[in-house]
């Protein structure tokens, strides 16, 4: 039986940046419960990189009297949970040179030798930097909704941000054909139309709309106004449209114009728009986001302890 290795760092630092996903607090207790049996103690910086410029840490792993560590039980707990444990915010402080020079000295003050940072396509840019200027040793994981961050297929609570709106556009059809309307609903994602897309799929929706399409206002007007149209012509008691939030449009406004274009042709047409908005990014984590994040998680403490730094486990 092939010994452990003494790992070549003591403590390590985690936060979580910008938008809060499914999956972080999974990833956080897998870094703890790793770090826990591998006798290094893991500290979470409190509301991102803000947290560890100001030195503001919990400690997600506890030095028993024995001298072993073990995992915060409230931690344990959490894990199941959405949200996360440590609180996240988008810090304008860490993008100044001042600022990450602040959050290195809390970095040496606590002893800490390696960073582990969870979050989306700003966070990570913000890691990549600090690596680099400061050297220190960073490891990144991917965690937005939105999909949207290069360099790997998923990133923590997409799937579960999935579920949920599809989930939600259930619950609407069931309402829509018992009244024979047509919804649009509009979903999360930022700039990125996965979300819209990958649920309209889910759902065998009418019709999609996305950022990337590039379409004026008037082309998605006359695009939603045709398939409500011809879905009702058909027969069907369904409409459903599944709209990014970064097409420019507001869902009311694209709803109350298409309504105004098609009075003539169906006088009694009835058009909902609906926002699902935060909804999309709370819940409990999925089977599989859970999954991932336990992997991504294993994999950052590893990399670290092999010396790795400036990558993306993903």
């Amino acid at each position: 039986m092939l010994a452990l290795k003494e790992p070549s760092m003591k403590r390590i630092v985690v936060l979580t940046s910008g938008g809060d996903s499914p999956g972080m607090n999974a990833a956080l207790r897998a870094i703890a419960k790793l770090g826990a049996g591998r006798g290094l103690q893991v500290f979470g910086s409190l509301e991102g990189y803000d947290g560890l410029i100001d030195g503001r840490l919990r400690e997600l792993t506890k030095v028993l009297s024995d001298g072993a560590v073990s995992v915060d039980v409230e931690l344990d707990v959490a894990g199941g949970q959405g949200g996360t444990f440590i609180g996240s915010a988008r810090s304008a402080r860490f993008r100044e040179k001042a600022g990450r020079e602040q959050a290195l000295e809390q970095l040496k003050k606590l002893g800490a030798e390696g960073l582990i940072v969870i979050g989306g396509n700003g966070s990570l840019t913000g890691a990549h930097l600090f690596a680099n200027e400061q050297g220190v040793k960073v490891m990144g994981i991917p965690g937005s909704i939105d999909n949207d961050i290069g360099c790997t297929s998923t990133s923590l609570g997409v799937d579960t941000a999935l579920n949920t709106i599809v989930e939600a556009c259930d619950r609407i059809s069931d309402t829509a054909r018992a009244h024979r309307r047509a919804f649009v609903v509009e979903v999360m994602g930022r700039d990125c139309g996965y979300l819209a897309m990958a649920s309209a799929i889910a759902m065998a929706a009418d019709a999609v709309l996305i950022r990337e399409s590039g379409k004026t206002e008037d082309q998605l007007i006359e695009d939603v106004r045709s398939v409500i149209k011809n879905g009702f012509s058909r027969g069907k008691r369904r409409i459903l449209i599944i709209k990014a939030e970064g097409v420019n449009v507001p869902c009311t406004r694209l709803v109350r114009l298409t309504e105004e274009r098609m009075k003539e042709e169906l006088p009694t047409l009835e058009v909902r728009a609906t926002v699902l908005g935060h909804v999309v990014r709370g819940g409990n984590p999925s089977y599989q986001d859970r999954h991932v994040a336990g992997r991504l998680g294993f994999g950052a403490v590893h990399a670290l302890l092999s010396g790795a730094t400036d990558e993306m486990v993903g």
